[in-house]
């Protein structure tokens, strides 16, 4: 049997999803960042996109854009996030551009540039409502302006975000709204932008229903391609497969127990209160991975089970009418957060796996 918890990657899958959507996203001129982060940078995934076509690569972990470089990857390597002060160093020596919203960061960029006798190419990233990251754009001009003061930086681009942290969709008028931002930014400055970075996978349904992508250029995806789906309702995205990645736990108990708790209750060891409906007595298992490993309410169970619980190390599951034993593994597909967490943590196993696409417009879940 193969070690569990462990998680399945088929690059075969990866690779269609991102030449799949490298294709329909040049049609439109659109050219992709492959987000990295939510497979932890594994060089094998990354060389898949990078052979996919995909020129530029993006993920928030400084450590994993020096690991990509020390594994020889060959693309343009993009800091997905500001940098933070203490990481300067080593964001000037391995970043070939990191995305940025703060002056100080920036002066401090210019003056280990300076020090190493480097350009650091910078994406200025302005504020387009989902309140993360980025500069008001009544600020932008003036943004710009001083960071066109500072020696050994290069502002290569511009570029903005959604549905990351506010859940905010980017609509014809918010990125109507950025592209003329850009205008004016490029005919006040005189600057080429080479990547003007609208976006990530919830940029999706707009890219495909806008008839004038504007000033963009440049989208970043990572769910998209590794799961097959646009990010702002989930929905799978028409020929690209949604199952290239699994997830497997191995069943650990199964019992004829109640499905309330017997006694007086208090919070569980995660500081919740859990109320539980009244089944009876119900069959169930446990499997040995918890939340220590994986997002749990990201997971789904492939046979007829439900997941009714989990501590740091157990998920329970009522197995409704399936008999488990010891042993048996359970499957479970996964949506990002769960890929994110399962890719990170060091206690899952992690399996690479091919299967050829024949007929690359009948892709599967």
């Amino acid at each position: 049997m193969a070690p569990n918890p462990r998680i399945e990657i088929n690059l075969d899958k990866i690779k269609h999803n991102a030449t799949t959507l490298k294709e329909l996203y040049e049609l439109k001129g659109i050219q992709i960042t492959g987000v990295v982060k939510g497979v932890f940078a594994r060089p094998e995934v990354v060389k898949v996109l990078i052979d996919s076509g995909i020129e530029s690569i993006a993920d928030s972990k400084i450590s994993n854009i020096e690991k990509m470089k020390k594994a020889n990857l060959q693309a343009t390597f993009i800091l997905l996030r500001t940098p933070a002060m203490s990481e300067i160093q080593k964001v000037v020596e391995f970043a070939d551009i990191s995305m940025n919203s703060e002056l100080e960061v920036i002066r401090a960029l210019s003056a280990e540039a300076k020090k190493k006798k480097k350009i650091h190419q910078i994406i200025v990233m302005v504020e387009m409502g989902d309140l993360r990251e980025g500069i008001l754009l009544k600020d932008v001009s003036s943004f710009i302006q001083e960071v066109l003061l500072l020696p050994n930086i290069q502002i290569s681009g511009i570029g903005t975000n959604f549905a990351c942290f506010g859940g905010v969709i980017p609509t014809e008028e918010k990125m109507s709204v950025f592209s003329s931002l850009v205008k004016k930014m490029k005919r006040k400055f005189g600057l080429p932008f080479p990547y003007i970075s609208g976006g990530n996978s919830a940029n999706h349904n707009w890219l495909m229903k806008t008839a004038d992508v504007g000033e963009v250029n440049n989208l970043r995806l990572g769910e998209s391609i590794f799961l097959g789906c646009e990010t702002v309702n989930g929905a799978p995205i028409p020929n690209l497969f949604t199952d290239a990645f699994s997830f497997f736990a191995e069943v650990i108990e199964s019992k004829l127990k109640p499905s309330v708790p017997i006694g007086y209750r208090g919070k569980n060891a995660f500081g919740e209160f859990i109320s539980f409906p009244d089944r009876g007595i119900i069959r169930r298992a446990i499997v040995g991975v918890g939340r220590q490993d994986i997002l749990v309410s990201g997971l789904t169970p492939l046979q007829p089970l439900e997941i009714i619980g989990s501590s740091s190390d157990h998920i329970i599951l009522d197995t409704k009418r399936t008999f488990l034993k010891p042993g048996d593994e359970i499957a479970f597909s996964l949506n990002y957060g769960a890929l994110l967490s399962a890719m990170t943590s060091p206690s899952v196993y992690k399996y690479m796996t091919f299967s050829t696409v024949v007929n690359r417009g009948s892709a599967r879940k």
